[in-house]
């Protein structure tokens, strides 16, 4: 896949794959490169990029909510999340989080209780080119767990996150990392609780906020459009 790219436009296609706007229609040659620009019929031109993770999370389907690009980051960052790594996820929603840990040449396995949204993730993982390397399962997690063992990290975007993080020990090699997001501070304090109780290491959580800054020319301050308020991630370590 690649995008054509003209100002604030921005178009995910194949190549072989035709074009068609207000400003003309083309067809994506079949060895485009990032770089080149192509011309409409209409003579308007738009260059090639090869898509990173932000345009995919772009263009990826959704089923809801999907994590957020910086807590995306405040995981890999606080985890060392790593090509080699294998790592088991639950709840894999539009599977934001399971892709960009493929792309960076993590085997991640996720589980997905809702087959719509399981479906919807595996094409999205597909998109993302890492389809060899992330494998969407339908089911509940807490139903797999015996003898499933050896992993990396634990990342857990559920309601009963807490009863996995009861596991994690079992789950995880010496050292390896759990990562809890939660929209709420009910589920999360549950989770430090449970992490806590099986004697986790280096429990801490953090709620994730941004704000845009506005540059005008009356000054520049923060963007007053919310909080930027996503939720609410715990980390924790294995022994």
């Amino acid at each position: 896949m690649i995008l054509l790219v003209r100002g604030d436009r921005e178009y995910l296609l194949a190549p072989g794959d035709e074009l068609q706007t207000d400003l003309g229609v083309l067809e994506v040659p079949e060895d485009a490169t990032p770089g080149q620009r192509l011309e409409t019929h209409l003579g308007e031109e738009f260059v090639v990029r090869e898509p990173r993770g932000p345009d995919l999370f772009n263009h990826f389907e959704r089923t809801g909510a999907p994590m957020m690009p910086r807590d995306v980051g405040l995981i890999v960052g606080h985890t060392g999340a790593a090509a080699g790594d294998r790592v088991l996820d639950a709840g894999t929603g539009t599977g934001v989080l399971s892709a960009y840990l493929g792309r960076l040449g993590a085997s991640v396995v996720t589980y997905e209780r809702n087959p719509e949204f399981a479906e919807v993730a595996r094409r999205n993982v597909k998109l993302a080119g890492v389809e060899d390397r992330v494998e969407v399962r339908t089911g509940d997690l807490t139903d797999e767990l015996e003898g499933v063992d050896g992993f990396d990290l634990l990342t857990l975007d559920t309601e009963d996150a807490a009863t996995v993080v009861e596991r994690a020990p079992d789950l995880l090699v010496s050292g390896g990392f759990v990562a809890v997001y939660s929209p709420f501070v009910e589920q999360t304090r549950a989770a430090v609780e449970a992490a806590r109780g099986v004697g986790l290491s280096g429990v801490e959580t953090y709620e994730t906020i941004q704000r845009r800054m506005d540059f005008g020319e009356r000054g520049s301050r923060p963007s007053t459009a919310g909080v930027g308020h996503t939720g609410y991630l715990t980390f924790a370590r294995n022994e």
